[in-house]
């Protein structure tokens, strides 16, 4: 080859070389879609443990264990329940907070999301920890009395306690939760005073109500239902819309001389705010279909619990409702934690 020959040959342009370099790095990419996609697809890769943050026995436990029999059906892998009570929830919330191994839930509740924020000065967790997944269900409070009470209906406890005043008091599952908050909202609107007695649950508050310990309390439906129905409490209103089906003869608290009044407990599906976001939007989904499951509803009306779910933000939209409602009832009867 002459040098003017050897001159005439150019070597390969540098944004040749880059369009080749960028061609291949897209080929790898599209490669490695496929693959992406299925590792998203397959989550859940072990069993779920969703933690409900209450001792055995009430409201919360029932819709957690009846959500998790149908996630387990229809994600693949087993969805357990693992209760885990203590410091009006504080414990477990702060637990799962710093969970990182995409495979652990959490049961959020009035108390724990719309109560705790506002009556501790400093809480171990905050609500920026969390992802909202789905609104799971609503059960109605149902103001029972202790079988032995002389009272039969809503009227006839509120005269009973202003002619004792002191002596009346009420249990809960504790400081903060969803039956302390039933009583106090039902105590601003009728004005009369029955002493609150905090237990660490609903099921050791059950054993002093039923053996006269303390005189009432505000159960959720789920929870207590069977235990009127068997005569060990007396239910002497609801705090429903509307009667429930379950229990036709009992009025509502409105229907008693409280009109506008309502009161419900409420449950849902939180996830750590570490957890990718592909896996919250597919709970989602499996999450609404679970609760709407037939099986489920004709376990949860069983119970006089209304399945909702719904998008996480929808039930964001809900807890800031919530939150807003619940500030001012705390502010009011001055709530403070155990």
């Amino acid at each position: 080859m002459t040098t003017t020959e050897s001159s005439n040959v150019r070597a390969p342009h540098p944004v040749n070389r880059r369009h080749a370099l960028h061609a291949g790095a897209a080929l790898a990419l599209a490669g490695a879609l496929p693959s992406l996609s299925r590792a998203q697809s397959a989550w859940p890769t072990k069993s779920v443990r969703f933690v409900v943050p209450f001792a055995p026995g009430g409201s919360s436990e029932i819709i957690a264990r009846s959500t998790a029999v149908e996630l387990s059906k229809t994600l693949g892998q087993n969805v357990f329940v693992d209760n885990k009570p203590g410091a009006a929830g504080n414990i477990a919330m702060s637990e799962v907070a710093r969970a990182e191994d995409q495979h652990t839930l959490i049961l959020g509740h009035i108390g724990t999301l719309a109560v705790n924020p506002y009556i501790f000065d400093k809480l171990p967790w905050s609500p920026k920890d969390f992802k909202p997944v789905s609104l799971l269900a609503k059960v109605p409070s149902l103001y029972v009395v202790n079988a032995d009470l002389p009272v039969k209906n809503l009227r006839e406890l509120i005269a009973h306690a202003k002619r004792n005043p002191g002596k009346l008091s009420y249990g809960s599952a504790g400081n903060g939760s969803a039956g302390h908050l039933a009583f106090e909202y039902l105590k601003m609107a009728s004005e009369v005073f029955m002493l609150h007695v905090p237990y660490k649950g609903t099921g050791p508050m059950l054993t002093d109500l039923i053996s006269g310990r303390v005189d009432a309390s505000a159960i959720g439906a789920a929870a207590i239902i069977p235990f009127i129905k068997s005569g060990k409490v007396r239910c002497i209103a609801t705090g429903s819309a509307q009667r429930l089906p379950q229990l036709p003869d009992v009025p509502t608290v409105a229907e008693q001389g409280f009109p506008g009044f309502e009161m419900t407990q409420w449950y849902g599906m939180l996830a750590p705010a570490n957890m990718a976001q592909a896996h919250i939007d597919k709970l989602s989904a499996e999450t609404m279909k679970a609760v709407r499951a037939p099986e489920s509803q004709r376990r949860l009306s069983g119970d006089a619990a209304e399945a909702i779910g719904g998008t996480p933000e929808q039930f964001a939209q809900f807890i800031a409702a919530e939150q807003a409602r619940w500030k001012k009832v705390i502010a009011r009867a001055q709530i403070k934690p155990d």
